[in-house]
């Protein structure tokens, strides 16, 4: 599978961009990229705390340029392209609902969530929310998310041979996302810059 390659070789730099990337709204699961890493630190060839620290400085790396997208392109820029990075209108309304509700501990709270932990940072960019509390929040919430999923892989251990062909399956469709990503943008540059 070429995403746990990537990481095996590039070890705690291959989590932390991994972690970056799907954190900057790219279709990379966190849910792969971390339990890897949990199992690299079965075989020995990782430590724990530092995969945890990987993972959760490259989400927090990741977000902040989510954030600047959100903050310069604000609302009409998440409208018009949000579908092509997964985001839809309905992500924009449930982040504004838990914005109002919840103010900006909604940063911390949705990073233990699925999937809308991975698209919070550009609400929080377009509502203009301080970039240093943004930064704290983000952190603090991505911390328990990669202990939780380096724990997992790490008690996986050598089972993770078992459930290694769902990841391929996965490859192909990461791979398809990320190209269809780059075509639309190569064509789009000049509407978008």
């Amino acid at each position: 599978m070429y995403i746990t390659n990537v990481i095996a070789a590039m070890g705690y730099w291959g989590v932390g961009i991994g972690m970056a990337i799907e954190s900057a709204n790219i279709p990379l699961p966190s849910e792969v990229i971390l339990p890897f890493g949990g199992y690299l630190v079965s075989t020995g060839r990782l430590e724990f705390y530092r995969v945890v620290m990987a993972g959760t400085v490259g989400g927090t790396l990741g977000s902040a340029l989510s954030y600047y997208l959100g903050l310069k392109g604000g609302r009409p820029f998440l409208v018009k392209y949000g579908r092509y990075f997964g985001f839809s209108m309905k992500h924009l309304e449930t982040a504004d609902r838990w914005f109002e509700k919840y103010g900006e501990a909604t940063v911390f709270f949705t990073r233990l969530m699925p999937i809308v932990r991975t698209f919070i940072s550009l609400p929080a960019g377009i509502s203009g929310m301080n970039f240093k509390r943004f930064l704290v929040y983000t952190f603090l919430g991505s911390l328990p998310w990669s202990f939780l999923l380096v724990y997992i892989g790490l008690k996986l251990g050598q089972n993770w041979k078992a459930i290694e062909p769902w990841f391929h399956r996965l490859d192909i469709v990461i791979a398809l996302g990320i190209a269809g990503v780059i075509i639309y943008l190569w064509r789009s540059r000049k509407k978008l810059f």
